[in-house]
């Protein structure tokens, strides 16, 4: 039996921890850290250990399904690959070129394939109704960067590893491994900047696994995390600590919006401490070395594009922008930021709620009410690749309802899973394992700059195909139809180039001078250095400045002064993340759903007493977009008249074949949250704050 050891990465999440994978006669044996990646140093998490169950798993597909009155059926690459491109151009000849809207999953900035390839496929479409998980997410993050420094993607991130005071925000390293931040053993890192005299503070509605082992945990009030920080950068200047960078404009027009933003004020709004307020915003100021982070939680609210504007002014008034120990930018070998454009806001608006576009996307709030409501320009036909927004987008039953309306779905994904199961045809990719791997975006969030190629671990059956390769035939396809022009030539040209010879391009004319063949002869990959600074000179602003001052942010203060403070009673729904998922897939996993229950409703002690409910019964949990029933937990983790539901459950819908999902008990969060509500400036969904009630079943 042959036994060989390989070198590679784990894609599944931000971290990209550098692995070894045992392989005996062709089959995966052991998958272990691999402590010669500079980066990752050895660590990983359980999910890694899983890929191997991604590999094996018999739920995924492993060629083409058709869905016929007689349920799924085989089909051959060329058949479907010809069903998805005539059908396609036939409802945009029809309805218009809008009429075919896309929904991109989280799993697509993880594959070398979908980058290289997936986007020149999508603009063959033409289409404006396009959808991920950006808005979601992370796009008040993005749309921050776009602002401040010129690119959607130029995202400063903690140099975690020099700083000695660090103050999160909404986020839960501990669990997601680092997001917007790559930084993997991030709680090894945590431990060494304590052990160095650091500090590190936690500002979350739960005290999360990131808060257990932080120096200080404040409780804040759902939605409120905007007048916290604001009231810092107000202290900040108060105290005369600001000290701006000679390219920085606009200071005094913040100073002028933050004034009212006493801690007083933010205190009767938050429930933290204004005297606490005083004192971060203080030694923040003071510490020489500090960074401000902010996540999913101050992301995913009503005021999450005012909540990273203030984060970035933050660093950036007490000199700890792109200075080691504070908030720094990679610089990968491989620029993504070539491949990306620099964004833009409000291009386009969606047609029935009028919400603007960002980089091209709409907000995924939308999607459901563009198929359900009539009119020119409605959505007739779905593409979705490596997606399940029916239970990872808000109102997930609607959406549900709406892909049942559609005239034709195609899907490129591996399982027949909540979203999918209404697709007439789905295209699924080869597996992780099988495939080649750079990690484009990744190395460009990353708290160290290093390298790493990633040949596959192992062999792609004939009758398999790479993502890129469906991409490239479906869009040779599209092509085929259009006229002969300059832009067809060029095109056709580029998805000739496999993601290989991309990747050797992007390290050719990179800062390091880089080659594939230099990275495949350093298989644990090249340490490249602590992160430097680049300012002004990184800027995309052509004038190479950074005006705080930014309009459409200051000209929503008002909004956020004029929102509801008080809590009459109220609760508020918050999600969470585990460590052990990965969002809405891989609970098919049994070595990671295994143990003690995870979908519980997490709920303080206190306010089930005022509700006359007990630890572990059953309830309902109403919000103005439906109602779902699960077990609630007590726990003192929880600020009181804040609840919280996990994000990715609620699998088990009709036609879903997901063997092991099945069992995993829990609904889904997105059954109970608003569509409705949004950040009016960026429009991502505001999945965080939501109001419900809670009573027993």
């Amino acid at each position: 039996m042959a036994t060989t050891v390989r070198r590679t990465s784990c894609n599944l999440c931000e971290a990209i921890c550098g692995v070894l994978v045992t392989v005996e006669d062709g089959r995966v044996t052991d998958i272990r850290g691999d402590e010669s990646d500079p980066l990752s140093r050895g660590h990983i998490c359980p999910k890694a250990v899983a890929l191997r169950d991604l590999q094996d798993d018999p739920d995924r597909l492993t060629t083409p399904v058709r869905r016929t009155p007689d349920g799924w059926r085989e089909i051959g690459w060329d058949a479907a690959y010809e069903l998805v491109v005539e059908r396609l151009p036939a409802i945009q000849r029809e309805h218009g070129r809008n009429a075919v809207g896309v929904y991109l999953g989280n799993p697509n900035v993880h594959s070398l394939g979908a980058l290289t390839h997936m986007p020149t496929m999508v603009r063959q479409l033409r289409t404006r109704n396009r959808f991920s998980a950006t808005s979601i997410d992370q796009l008040p993050h993005m749309l921050a960067a776009y602002l401040l420094y010129g690119h959607q993607l130029m995202v400063a991130v903690p140099d975690i590893d020099r700083t000695s005071y660090l103050l999160m925000l909404g986020a839960n390293p501990l669990a997601s491994n680092g997001s917007m931040m790559t930084a993997p053993g991030v709680g090894r890192r945590l431990k060494d900047l304590q052990r160095r005299g650091g500090k590190v503070v936690v500002i979350d509605p739960r005290r999360t696994e990131t808060a257990a082992v932080a120096d200080e945990h404040h409780f804040v009030r759902p939605g409120t995390d905007a007048a916290f920080l604001l009231a810092l950068v107000h202290q900040v200047i108060a105290d005369g600590h600001a000290r701006t960078a000679p390219y920085v404009d606009g200071l005094a027009a913040v100073e002028q919006a933050v004034g009212p933003w006493t801690p007083e004020r933010a205190a009767a709004i938050t429930g933290i401490d204004a005297a606490v307020i005083r004192r971060i915003a203080h030694e923040f100021a003071t510490s020489g070395r500090a960074a401000c982070y902010g996540r999913v939680g101050v992301s995913t609210q009503q005021f999450g594009a005012i909540c990273q504007w203030a984060i970035q002014v933050l660093n950036i008034v007490t000199g700890n922008l792109d200075r080691p120990g504070g908030t720094m930018f990679p610089r990968p070998a491989v620029n993504a930021l070539l491949g990306l454009g620099r964004g833009h806001l409000g291009a386009w608006k969606s047609r029935v709620r009028g919400l603007p576009e960002f980089g091209g996307e709409l907000p995924v709030s939308t999607m459901a009410e563009e198929i359900l409501t009539p009119g020119d320009g409605r959505i007739r036909a779905m593409v979705t690749i490596a997606g399940n927004p029916v239970l990872s987008t808000p109102n997930g039953r609607r959406l549900d309802e709406a892909l049942d309306t559609l005239d034709f779905m195609v899907a490129v994904d591996p399982y027949i899973n909540e979203t999918t199961r209404h697709a007439d045809v789905i295209l699924p990719p080869a597996p992780p394992l099988e495939r080649d791997h750079y990690d484009v975006i990744f190395h460009q969030l990353a708290v160290r700059n290093t390298a790493r190629w990633n040949d596959a671990v192992l062999p792609k059956p004939p009758k398999a195909r790479h993502d890129w390769e469906i991409f490239r035939e479906l869009a040779s396809g599209l092509l085929r139809r259009t006229p002969m022009s300059r832009r067809k030539v060029t095109t056709t040209a580029r998805l000739r180039l496999s993601p290989r010879r991309i990747v050797d391009l992007g390290l050719r004319i990179g800062p390091y001078r880089l080659s594939l063949r230099k990275l495949r002869t350093s298989p644990g990959g090249i340490d490249l250095g602590p992160l430097q600074p680049a300012l002004p000179g990184a800027l995309h602003h052509k004038n190479k400045r950074i005006d705080l001052a930014q309009r459409m942010i200051l000209d929503d203060l008002p909004r956020l002064a004029a929102s509801d403070t008080g809590n009459d009673g109220e609760l508020l729904l918050i999600g969470r993340r585990h460590l052990r998922n990965n969002n809405s897939w891989m609970h098919n996993s049994a070595r990671l759903v295994k143990g003690r229950p995870r979908h519980q409703l997490l709920m303080n002690p206190r306010d089930l007493a005022e509700r006359d409910l007990a630890d572990g019964q059953l309830v309902n949990v109403s919000s103005a977009a439906g109602t779902v029933a699960v077990e609630v937990a007590a726990s003192n983790d929880m600020m009181p008249g804040v609840v919280s539901l996990p994000h990715g459950f609620g699998h088990g819908r009709p036609g879903a074949r997901l063997s092991v999902a099945n069992q995993v008990a829990g609904p889904s969060v997105n059954d109970v949250t608003d569509a409705e509500l949004t950040d009016t400036v960026a429009g991502t969904s505001a999945v965080n704050g939501v109001p419900v009630t809670v009573t027993a079943c």
